[in-house]
């Protein structure tokens, strides 16, 4: 089934098996066990267990408690919850979101210097800072004796 023909119900669904799954694998990669997690996050054992199997679909802030258990960046899990949008980026950011090799902290340091370095190359030509000496100092000076 498509998104489009799937009920509001049936996406619900969908967004809480994917949040479940992809807590799993983040956990799975920390090599934290289930036990651990659920201590890191201050949330109950049996409470993560259904929701890394799509039987529940957590709030925005049990998703911040578990992603400060994983050590994760909490917009990471909004957006896979369907929380928050997926961040724009073009493909440079999309490349570094994809890369399995980086954890999420990881990815999100990359993506702010890459960002930072993009609006410092944005600002116009114009608004560069200018040279500080004044020519007429520069024509007003006298020559020096060697």
């Amino acid at each position: 089934m498509t998104d489009e023909t799937q009920s509001p119900m049936e996406k619900v669904a969908d967004l809480g098996r994917d949040i479940g799954e992809y807590i799993r694998q983040q956990r799975s990669n920390a090599k934290i066990s289930l036990r651990q997690l659920s201590k890191l996050a201050g949330v109950s054992n049996p409470y993560l267990s259904q929701i890394e199997r799509g039987l529940r679909k957590p709030s925005a802030e049990i998703l911040q408690q578990i992603a400060k258990g994983l050590r994760i960046s909490a917009e990471a899990l909004y957006v896979q919850a369907g929380i928050l949008d997926l961040p724009t980026g073009g493909p440079v950011a999309d490349a570094i979101r994809a890369d399995e090799e980086l954890n999420e902290r990881q990815k999100q340091v990359l993506l702010d210097v890459y960002e930072s370095f993009r609006k410092e190359n944005a600002t116009p030509r114009s608004a560069a800072p200018r040279s500080t000496v004044d020519k007429s100092d520069v024509d007003n000076r006298r020559p020096t004796e060697e």
